[in-house]
């Protein structure tokens, strides 16, 4: 994946062969529907284009008709069909009886271009639902450490704006190129068996629209993907500053942010502008050279018409198709930067799906069911990256039903262990073993769901407050979850709700206090009954008020299960079996509270500093309520 935004923006070629054969995997299963809008494509541009051929024969035959060039072709066809339906008798019979053609031909059109449409956005949205469930399902399998390198709003932009750059390739790009190359084959073919000499003339000034094409399909790319870098920016500024606002505003720095946005938005608009310069050139260009073309059309033509070796009927015809002609070509245009836009997003897209799922289930499980929660860590070695190594030759055990804390220094390894424990992470070295069996050994979801775990940082996702204890699990009944409730001390709060469990949560908890967050995702880790409960941090952003209240609950949630503490205020690990020290990635101490006190060692250390740093603390909101 991209490290730098700008990277995100880079167009590669228009066509990739290898990308495009993985491309129509996706629409092999609806190759019914892109069949089907394939056929009516090549079939809307002569029902589109019936209006010169028609306009041709009106004139020719029944308007200004010439004896020294007689109709012949199409023209007599409709002629014979005139007087068979009656309509032959007088010039404006035929007239009338062309101008019916004419509408039934733009009837026509109508019918084949609604279903055409109707058939590629249907299958447009069908690849879009696949792809996008394909996407979000290798997310949910990719391991933790892959969401440490690669940014969310980059992920979300592979499911959003990369995906819709598919769709619109498959709605309007590849199959609407065989539109527009099946209208200029049309237009080609009948000039040139009319009146080839004509036809030359007409096309004279293709070098002229090509070289105009060319120079706008370039200058337009680096336009657009100037514009995309922009919009990337402000995107990014935005969601960082808008997410900071409290910071913002405590620093005062709300000038000097609007006038950095200012600058990154002022960025963005010059780049539109100049994304609007050469669509500016560009059509009125292509109107000029085409007022050229039929400018040398009518020149040709008429001489030709004075001297009887063409029809005006053909003249008038031409000019129709030349102005016909020059559409698809500059819309070919348009596709290319399309198709080049999709090739891009596709690589992105399929990169994200190459990456590797490294931690997965074995193909043959060992069945451990509800475990009995003895845990055992023997000479494991780990590390983020290379061989900097966060834990150190690692060994310890835990009995079922133990209550065991780390304590230590930030870094020293402590949130790292229930980590590997959870298979977030492997390990480089080593064995971790539950109820004597080897973590790689047990299928995830059984390894995983003999686990609860209580974070600091509480995650709730959008729905109502019992949605978030259950998490979708339905054989968490409602007076189960209320139960969970009770005994966290949370049910008093959620019942003071305006619609109490079925009051509908904000964006990440937004309105509920990180109290009452923390309360709610004990009462989570209870209502699924786990053999193995892990708290990470779990109370040190609690209130002293609400830390006693949930400190009896913790405890009875804790009995009859084998616990890991995480902790930095030590106050509140006291009673557990033992405590682990841990310094630079290894076990440096082991046993009760008491006897890691008696030790004088790093324990003895870090608890006489806490109590020193709260001992300071009290003082000072004693001096200030004096």
């Amino acid at each position: 994946m991209a490290d730098s935004p700008h990277e995100e923006e880079v167009l590669g070629k228009a066509y990739d062969r290898r990308l495009m054969r993985r491309l129509l995997r996706y629409l092999k299963p609806y190759k019914v529907y892109a069949l089907t809008a394939l056929v009516l494509t090549i079939l809307s541009a002569p029902l589109v284009l019936a209006g010169p051929p028609l306009t041709k024969a009106a004139i020719d035959l029944f308007l200004a008709p010439n004896p020294n060039n007689p109709p012949r072709g199409f023209a007599m066809f409709l002629k014979h069909s005139a007087d068979y339906f009656g309509f032959g008798a007088t010039p404006l019979a035929g007239v009338t009886f062309i101008a019916i053609i004419f509408l039934l031909a733009n009837l026509a059109a109508f019918g084949v271009q609604y279903t055409q449409a109707v058939m590629l956005q249907t299958m447009g949205q069908q690849i879009m639902y696949d792809l996008r469930k394909e996407v979000f399902a290798h997310l949910q399998r990719l391991p933790v450490q892959f969401y440490d390198r690669n940014p969310v709003g980059r992920l979300m932009t592979r499911l959003t704006t990369d995906v819709d750059a598919l769709n619109e390739m498959f709605t309007a790009g590849v199959i609407a190129i065989f539109g527009d190359l099946a209208m200029i084959f049309y237009i080609v073919i009948w000039m040139f068996r009319v009146n080839w000499r004509l036809a030359l003339v007409s096309f004279a000034i293709l070098p002229l629209l090509a070289a105009l094409t060319t120079w706008f399909r370039l200058g337009a790319r680096s336009a657009f993907r100037e514009v995309r870098v922009r919009i990337a920016r402000i995107n990014a500024f935005l969601q960082e500053h808008i997410t900071g606002i409290a910071v913002v505003q405590l620093f005062n720095r709300e000038e000097q942010e609007l006038t950095e946005f200012r600058a990154i938005n002022q960025a963005h608009r010059k780049a539109n502008i100049d994304t609007i310069f050469y669509y500016a050139v560009f059509y009125p260009a292509v109107e000029i050279i085409g007022a050229i073309g039929v400018g040398l059309i009518v020149w040709y033509g008429g001489g030709q018409v004075l001297l009887g070796a063409a029809t005006i009927g053909t003249v008038i015809a031409f000019i129709q198709l030349a102005r016909a002609f020059y559409e698809p070509i500059s819309d070919i245009s348009e596709k290319y930067n399309i198709l080049q836009s999709a090739m891009a997003s596709s690589e992105r897209i399929f990169r994200l799906l190459d990456e590797p799922v490294t931690i997965q289930s074995p193909e043959k499980p060992v069945k451990i069911g509800r475990a009995r929660g003895a845990i055992e860590f023997r000479n494991v070695w780990f590390a983020y990256k290379d061989e900097d190594w966060v834990l150190r030759d690692v060994s310890f055990s835990v009995k079922p039903g133990e209550r065991v804390a780390f304590v230590g220094h930030t870094g020293a390894g402590k949130t790292t262990i229930t980590s590997l424990l959870l298979r977030f992470y492997d390990i480089q070295r080593g064995e971790i073993l539950l109820d004597g069996i080897n973590v790689r050994d047990i299928d995830l979801q059984e390894l995983r769901s003999n686990f609860s775990i209580v974070l600091q940082d509480v995650f709730l996702f959008s729905g109502d407050i019992a949605a978030n204890i259950r998490l979708g699990n339905s054989e968490i009944s409602d007076e189960r979850l209320m139960a969970a409730s009770s005994e966290v001390h949370a049910h008093g709060f959620i019942k003071r709700l305006p619609s109490d469990y079925r009051t509908e949560v904000l964006e990440r908890g937004a309105g509920l206090s990180v109290g009452q967050k923390q309360l709610i995702s004990f009462a989570r880790a209870l209502a699924f009954d786990p053999r193995v409960l892990i708290l990470d941090e779990a109370t040190s952003s609690i209130d002293t008020e609400t830390e006693l209240l949930i400190r009896d609950a913790v405890e009875r949630l804790m009995k009859g299960r084998t616990s890991l503490v995480i902790a930095h205020r030590l106050s509140t690990i006291q009673s557990v079996d033992k405590i682990m020290v841990m310094h630079k990635g290894e076990i440096r101490e082991s046993g009760t509270h008491q006897e890691l006190l008696a030790e004088r060692g790093l324990y003895w250390r870090l608890y006489q500093l806490q109590f020193y740093t709260d001992f300071k603390r009290s003082l000072a909101e004693s001096v200030a309520d004096d």
